[in-house]
């Protein structure tokens, strides 16, 4: 039955009616097949040529609601009034625009790319547990990115996905609106380190995706987004050259940390880390004793006790 419907997605077919007819009355006997077995199908459902037809076809055989449940919630019930556009739909047209911005071979997202193409099917699946009506009109999903990113890592893993692939699907999801306020209001340059530090090795793809997701019919506000996105990509580029995103540390080590502080190695000691890394981002390298005089001023105010 897997199989039928990665042949929709491999080789363009579609499923003979007596066939899909098969399927559909046998649909509960996938239960037995191994997690393994439905992973490896739903890969390679994924890296072919038509993921979105082979999506389609896994949704409308019942297979989904078995396999893949999160894909058909997607199908939120649109009241009269159209308050917001269908999830499902959407999430198809996002995964689309996903793929047409992987790169060649030698380009920073090769096709096919399986982390990409998975955050693109699974980055709005929070939305149904989130979706609240307010008033005048208009329907929120806050927190559906957070939210979203803990079912992610629940449903791969039940699949039997590597956790690698596990861990930077869920933090593309979780990351997927971040890019947002940049729109509102242009960050500053410490905004921006911190963007890339916190996706990491996620960042091209990361992009990617927030690109990808951008389905509004409105052409003045795509070209704002689009625009804002190339602008922060050449602000990444120019900060790279002049230092090291991935190299950036605090100015201050965590035996330094410990040796001025006079406090044990422990979890006030990552607490003390974690600030002075806020601080470096924030503000960018600083002196030695620039950085001591902060650092015992953060551990005052926490209430260390400083030798």
């Amino acid at each position: 039955m897997m199989r039928a419907v990665r042949f929709v997605a491999q080789l363009g077919f579609r499923i003979e009616p007596d066939t899909a007819e098969a399927i559909t009355d046998m649909v509960d006997r996938i239960s037995i097949v191994s997690a393994e077995r439905v992973r490896d199908e739903i890969t390679k459902l994924l890296l072919s040529e038509r993921p979105h037809e082979g999506i389609e076809a896994l949704v409308d055989s019942g297979l989904a609601d078995i396999v893949l449940p999160e894909i058909p919630a997607l199908k939120l019930e649109i009241d009269e009034h159209h308050r917001h556009k269908d999830v499902f739909e959407h999430t198809l047209m996002v995964l689309d625009r996903a793929i047409a911005l992987e790169t060649g071979p030698d380009g920073p997202v090769p096709a096919p790319d399986l982390t990409l193409r998975l955050a693109a099917l699974l980055h709005d699946i929070g939305k149904p547990a989130t979706r609240r009506f307010e008033p005048h009109g208009k329907v929120s999903f806050h927190h559906h990115d957070a939210v979203g990113a803990k079912m992610v890592r629940k449903r791969l893993k039940a699949l039997r996905f590597d956790h690698h692939l596990i861990s930077d699907v869920s933090e593309l999801v979780n990351l997927h609106l971040r890019f947002h306020g940049y729109v509102d209001e242009p960050w500053t340059d410490s905004a921006v380190r911190r963007y890339v530090k916190d996706s990491g090795h996620l960042y091209e793809r990361l992009n990617r995706l927030t690109r990808a997701d951008a389905t509004t019919q409105n052409k003045r506000k795509a070209l704002v987004f689009s625009e804002a996105m190339d602008e922060l990509e050449a602000r990444v580029k120019e900060l790279k050259e002049k230092e090291d995103f991935d190299a950036i540390r605090p100015d201050i080590n965590g035996n330094e940390i410990i040796e001025i502080l006079g406090i044990k190695p422990g979890p006030e000691v990552g607490r003390a880390y974690k600030h002075m890394l806020d601080y470096r981002l924030d503000h960018g390298p600083a002196d030695h004793d620039t950085a001591v005089t902060e650092l015992k001023r953060w551990a005052a105010e926490e209430g260390l006790i400083v030798k």
